[in-house]
């Protein structure tokens, strides 16, 4: 439980920034202070709170991180996400990964993207896997976490904006999502035969273990490391890896890709390392 010390130690944003840090590992400076105190402000109104220190006040002296946990960890979390971000990673999943998976003889292709956000880098994953399946049958499936429910609850429900869907070709845009009729028109929704092989659940990068498969073919764990500290950045590889197949691949971030350092792990192209 949290220091509530009100006139001991760190302030209580210190306090609040390190429950933070302790609990899911995103690591936020003082010079974020506007920034969160703005992610608040529905929360804030919604307990009839005065401002932030407000918040703040009443989530020490009343004790309440039990019941806050999950409006905490959704307010600080950042959630951005596009289909096809970074484009070049589902080339490599395409020309790599797939045919190293094929030479093992397994029948089922695992990918797991572990923070999934609003699920448009699991629901690419899909379509990537869904084509290569078109051209040689194989099973597949998909992982999607993260620490927000809010996100999750999206990612559930798989409707998306006209202008999220830019990225896709004409083909990939009639193939793998139904337009929305009326009012709705300009909502696009993924069809069920690729919702079906998605499943999303909550899951705390921080805990020591995942009840997750052990051998997973590929992870995407992108732009989310840099929001970590060394140390925390060093354990979680770790125990990625030991969820990789022998023949696995991680994908990070490009700005991630010099934080990776693993005896397991080769690069073999940007932000992009094989199980050895």
């Amino acid at each position: 439980m949290p220091n509530t010390a009100r006139n001991q130690g760190p302030d209580l944003f210190t306090q609040f920034t390190d429950f933070i840090r302790d609990e899911i590992g995103v690591n936020l400076s003082s010079a974020k202070r506007v920034m969160i105190s703005g992610r608040f402000h529905k929360r804030i109104v919604a307990l009839g709170l005065k401002d932030f220190d407000g918040y703040l006040t009443w989530l020490y002296e009343t004790k309440s991180f039990d019941s806050e946990r999950h409006h905490i960890f959704d307010a600080v979390t950042t959630n951005k996400t596009d289909f096809f971000r970074e484009s070049e990673h589902f080339d490599i999943l395409q020309e790599v990964c797939i045919p190293r998976f094929r030479e093992t003889g397994r029948n089922r292709f695992k990918a797991w993207s572990a923070a999934a956000s609003t699920g448009a880098e699991a629901y690419t994953l899909a379509m990537v896997l869904a084509e290569q399946a078109r051209v040689s049958p194989f099973d597949w499936v998909i992982l999607g976490t993260d620490i927000n429910n809010r996100v999750l609850e999206t990612a559930r429900l798989a409707i998306y904006p006209e202008d999220q869907l830019r990225p896709l070709t004409p083909a990939e845009r009639n193939r793998y999502f139904l337009q929305g009729t009326g009012n709705y028109a300009k909502a696009f929704r993924v069809v069920p035969e690729l919702r079906a092989r998605v499943n999303f659940t909550r899951l705390n990068l921080m805990d020591q273990s995942f009840p997750i498969d052990r051998d997973v073919d590929v992870i995407f764990l992108r732009n989310v490391l840099i929001y970590f500290t060394p140390e925390d950045q060093a354990a979680l590889i770790d125990r990625l890896v030991h969820h990789l197949a022998p023949t696995g691949s991680l994908f990070v971030g490009h700005s991630e890709s010099m934080v990776v350092r693993h005896p397991a792990l080769e690069q073999i192209a940007p932000a992009v390392y094989n199980r050895i």
